[in-house]
């Protein structure tokens, strides 16, 4: 009979301020207004593409905001995890988002390039100034929570490579103007892209094995089952099943056949003693054991359920 069991542990879900990421949609919004009208008038693609990169950016503030939003939200008879997993989803989102923008601005430069044009480099110097503060205090609003939240570093991913592609745009609109570069627009772009896709990648990457139910990349089972295997009574451990719920829950469950026929109360000390030993070593701190004894079965420890 199967018998689950959590491990309390100190970490709760931190309370993400919410009003940062509704200033930072707002001043997104009108940085990409700008920046699309700035960009049209002046012919600047580097202009262009950082208005879409920006706009990819309100996306990605409002997809962080609602998931933000329903991951409070508590569990219920449809829904025994809530919405836990609503943040990573989000930063799947984005993550995909970041890349498929990133692509679709390289192909642009290509062609850019192929038949550079005359741009107003006065106005392109301008309005990349006004992006690097506005996504510059952006930046400062999500920082903190960025650090150990994967949904809100998918946004702060976002406007982080905004501000310095727009630090790449006044670099090239101060070369424009005074040596009339004009090609080094394209050439801008392209390398601006290119940082997003490898950026976007690894956190598409994280996103996914956890989607995905993978065993995280820093746990190895083999290692697990050597480690519980050690205590006096417990033969065999099989029918390992370890993931992230999200980035603050790891779950495990698994197969235990013991030696001898044990009694509840001794199988509940030998369980405490496992959920100490996988939180403390591995982070893993919900637990749900099957205990066996005599039972015919496959005794491997990956089994295809």
């Amino acid at each position: 009979m199967g018998q689950g069991h959590s491990y309390n542990h100190p970490y709760n879900h931190r309370d993400l301020n919410s009003r940062n990421l509704l200033i930072s949609i707002v001043l997104n919004i009108a940085i990409t207004i700008a920046q699309v009208i700035g960009g049209i008038v002046s012919g600047s693609l580097a202009l262009l593409s950082d208005a879409l990169h920006n706009f990819s950016d309100v996306i990605s503030l409002i997809i962080s905001y609602i998931a933000n939003k329903l991951v409070k939200k508590k569990a219920s008879l449809k829904r025994t995890f809530g919405y836990k997993r609503a943040e990573i989803l989000a930063a799947f989102i984005n993550a995909f988002t970041l890349v498929v923008v990133a692509i679709l601005l390289i192909f642009e430069a290509i062609e850019r390039f192929q038949n550079p044009q005359n741009i107003e480099s006065n106005l392109v110097v301008w309005l990349s100034v006004i992006a690097i503060l506005g996504n510059g205090f952006s930046v400062l609003l999500l920082k903190s929570n960025a650090e150990d939240n994967m949904n809100m570093r998918s946004a702060y991913l976002h406007l982080i490579t905004d501000m310095m592609a727009s630090v790449a745009v006044l670099v090239g609109g101060i070369l424009m103007k005074y040596y009339e570069i004009y090609w080094v627009d394209s050439v801008l772009t392209f390398i601006i892209a290119l940082y997003l896709v490898i950026m976007g990648w690894d956190l598409l990457k994280n996103s996914t094995r956890v989607l995905m139910l993978f065993t995280p990349e820093d746990i190895q089972i083999d290692d697990i089952v050597k480690d519980i295997q050690e205590i006096d009574v417990i033969k065999n451990v099989h029918h390992v099943h370890v993931w992230q719920l999200n980035e603050n829950e790891i779950h495990l469950e698994a197969h235990i056949d013991f030696t001898e026929d044990i009694s509840l109360s001794k199988f509940n000390k030998i369980l405490y003693q496992i959920e100490k030993k996988l939180y403390h070593t591995y982070r893993i701190n919900h637990i749900n054991i099957q205990p066996e004894y005599g039972k015919c079965d496959k005794k491997t420890v990956i089994v295809q359920d």
